[in-house]
């Protein structure tokens, strides 16, 4: 018996151990760009590898900040995202209801488009989205962007608001309608606040998607840099001859930074988001 315990805990500490040195692996870029940031030019050469700056600086912070208007490309991501976040959740509530709960003619047809659509390349439907937005005279605009953002089928959040929402009992659907309930009533009151690990999940997701987004935003601003978000800044760092390697890290240190704190505070309704999707 002591000797399977011992085995067992070698076997516990020598996986702890290499856990350990994984996640120092993995975090380590991590850690050296917010390193970099505090690093003036001639120490990020010097002292490449290292994780402790030596004459720790706030120049490069303040010189992206406030000379590389990243104070007005962070405000432009923050609209983007906010408003393109609440229009998908919206609407793959919404459709994911209609899918999950009602049988109505050629719902395996829409069904079945929504699930091709994943096949199909982001990248192939930026020109067809910039006319769309071009027509409405909105390129260069935050609106324009957030319509952009928003638009797509989505069918990752769609199939999460469907498997959910077809799991939920038809018995409190059913209480609801002897009360009176109609159908927006049932949703909003009933349905929505059970959906609340699910609409987290999306929140988060469509967040980093939609924060980190860099090709639509690249095109519909290319005429209006002050529309810019931080992806689309970050690259403007990047010289035909120069790279200003400090003022990156510093730009990707600020833009990182709300993505990690939002999934900090919203990792537990993540988490049981994910699980209901999948028992469902």
């Amino acid at each position: 018996m002591n000797k399977d315990k011992a085995r067992r805990k070698i076997k516990v500490c020598c996986s702890h151990f290499f856990l350990i040195v994984i996640g120092m692996l993995w975090i380590y870029p991590f850690l050296w760009m917010i390193s970099a940031s505090f690093k003036d030019q001639g120490e990020f050469f010097k002292n490449r590898l290292g994780l402790i700056p030596q004459n720790p600086t706030l120049d490069n912070v303040y010189r992206i900040w406030e000379k590389a208007h990243f104070s007005t490309y962070f405000v432009n991501t923050v609209i983007v995202t906010f408003f393109a976040v609440f229009l998908v959740l919206v609407m793959t509530m919404l459709a994911g209801y209609a899918l999950g709960r009602y049988n109505f003619m050629g719902k395996k047809l829409i069904m079945g488009v929504f699930l091709s659509s994943i096949a199909i390349p982001l990248v192939s439907t930026i020109i067809p989205t910039y006319e769309v937005v071009k027509s409405m005279n909105l390129v260069g605009t935050k609106l324009g962007l957030i319509l952009a953002q928003a638009g797509g089928a989505h069918v990752i959040f769609l199939l999460l608001f469907s498997s959910f929402f077809q799991s939920v009992p038809g018995e409190l659907e059913d209480a609801a309608r002897v009360d009176g309930c109609n159908f927006f009533r049932t949703f909003f009151n009933i349905m929505m606040p059970l959906s609340k690990p699910i609409a987290t999940t999306v929140v988060i997701m469509e967040t980093i998607w939609a924060w980190n987004a860099f090709m639509l935003p690249l095109v519909l601003t290319l005429n209006n840099p002050a529309s810019r978000t931080l992806a689309v800044g970050l690259y403007a760092f990047k010289g035909e001859n120069t790279v200003d390697w400090t003022g990156i890290a510093a730009g990707g240190t600020i833009a990182v930074i709300p993505i990690i704190i939002l999934f900090i505070a919203l990792q537990k309704y993540f988490v049981e988001g994910i699980a209901g999707a999948v028992k469902s």
